[in-house]
């Protein structure tokens, strides 16, 4: 495998440079003296960002970008990427080195102490988020990656000089099995990426190999309330600590209450440390459990409190997650990346302690092969909402050859006794919520896709 230096930069071909973490990975290698180029199917704000820092990109897929770029020693790809690929296959023919994305932030994660790895199926962005916040408060100049934009540092990216890193680790295709972590979270285990793992037995014994990747003097902190919790780290030699609602793990709160939008307040206590008091500016209880995961991260680091606190405190989230649009004829817009059912419960549960006179949910399900896996607990999920509207599948990286559309889901819920709409283009769906929703109303676009244009299109932005 080809090894990347940090003393002997090179030049470095992206395909898909445009993706929320390639984008970030291709700033921090020309950041350390690497010449860069890329391309990506479309323009976006990544793509606009990478020009604006004077990386070239190109916009389409086509294998003359490999020949025009100049000379290449490293050609970088996503998972997205397939052989059919024209560039991929063209870097084949050449005889070029190829790294997956995966495999070179795992190479980048070498060259800091102790790195830190953000795992789990939900709450990665979020927590990353929180822990970025905290060392930003602590003056440790990190460099960060996160999968979602970041209002503190300007987007999905920041470059520290320290030796200091932090990333999100998706378990997808394996891809943070590629990594080095020094101290690894894993905040949750469920059922998820049915297109790729066999079965959540097969989720947990990919998340047991990323635990395994920690060295002696390295940390998991891991979610307590993770079933056979015992049995997973059975045999693992780094340090562990454990979160969660109660005293039989390390860190867990007391003394919880929440604001008017459902923002919690509660006393932090943790293995071996004096507690304290936290206030957070995020809501639903699923984030006490994100803090308590970034408290006992920072203390891997002996972060003072107060640091700890100031971060937590003044953190307001990502964008796409819980992220409020804008007021409409009264009418409030939130947006949420949502797109598991573990994740619509929480978010909805958040929604509940949220100033609202009814909740109005328009869900975009997110890939033909989890709707079909986890449609009874979509329709359960989505129950929670007083109303419910249903956009068509957002399809990413497939084609529906499993039967079943948005309808079905429709239909799924309808059986459960629950009114549900169904539109077929983002304009119906304006249309019908201009028409229905009232003062007062709370409106969440939830989805993995591009629902978020119908909360944009409404106000106008």
């Amino acid at each position: 495998m080809y090894k990347i230096n940090y003393e002997n930069p090179v030049n470095v071909y992206f395909i898909g440079i445009g993706g929320i973490s390639m984008s970030g990975l291709a700033m921090v290698l020309k950041d350390r003296g690497f010449t860069v180029t890329g391309s990506d199917r479309a323009e976006n704000e990544q793509v606009l960002a990478l020009k604006d820092a004077g990386i070239k990109v190109f916009v389409g897929e086509s294998a003359d970008n490999v020949t025009n770029a100049g000379h290449i020693d490293l050609v970088v790809y996503t998972a997205a990427v397939h052989p059919d690929n024209p560039e991929f296959a063209k870097a084949k023919e050449l005889g070029l080195p190829m790294l997956t994305r995966a495999e070179l932030l795992g190479q980048i994660m070498t060259h800091y102490h102790l790195p830190i790895a953000v795992s789990g199926t939900h709450g990665k962005t979020t927590t990353t988020g929180m822990i970025s916040k905290i060392l930003l408060a602590s003056s440790m100049d990190p460099t960060i990656s996160i999968g979602g934009n970041l209002k503190d540092i300007g987007g999905n990216i920041r470059i520290g000089q320290s030796d200091y890193f932090i990333t999100e680790a998706c378990e997808y295709t394996n891809s943070f099995l590629s990594f080095f972590p020094g101290v690894g979270v894993i905040l949750n285990i469920d059922k998820d990426h049915l297109d790729f793992f066999k079965d959540l037995e097969d989720i947990t014994k990919s998340f047991r190999k990323f635990a395994e990747l920690i060295p002696d003097n390295g940390t998991l902190v891991i979610n307590n309330e993770i079933p056979n919790l015992g049995e997973f780290t059975k045999g693992l030699t780094c340090n562990i600590l454990t979160y969660g609602f109660d005293d039989s793990a390390d860190y867990y709160p007391s003394d919880i209450s929440y604001d008017a939008f459902g923002c919690a307040s509660f006393h932090v206590n943790r293995k071996g440390r004096e507690g304290f008091d936290l206030t957070l500016k995020v809501p639903g209880k699923h984030n006490i459990g994100n803090a308590l995961a970034s408290v006992a991260c920072s203390d891997c680091f002996d972060i003072e409190a107060s640091n700890i606190v100031e971060g937590l405190s003044s953190f307001t989230g990502t964008g796409r997650r819980f992220e409020y649009k804008g007021t409409v004829d009264g009418v409030t817009i939130i947006d949420d990346y949502a797109h598991h059912p573990t994740e619509i419960a929480a978010t909805l549960s958040a929604a509940k302690n949220y100033p609202h006179k009814r909740i109005w949910c328009v869900f975009q399900p997110h890939t033909f092969t989890r709707t079909k896996a986890l449609m009874d607990e979509f329709a359960n999920a989505l129950l929670a909402a007083d109303k419910l509207v249903i956009a068509d599948i957002y399809p990413a990286r497939e084609t529906n050859n499993l039967g079943i559309s948005s309808r079905t889901l429709k239909e799924k819920i309808e059986s459960l006794g629950h009114e549900c709409y169904y539109f077929p283009s983002f304009e119906e769906i304006e249309k019908f919520l201009l028409q229905n929703c009232t003062k007062d109303d709370l409106l969440i676009t939830m989805g993995a896709g591009d629902v978020v244009n119908i909360g944009n299109d409404l106000l106008g932005i």
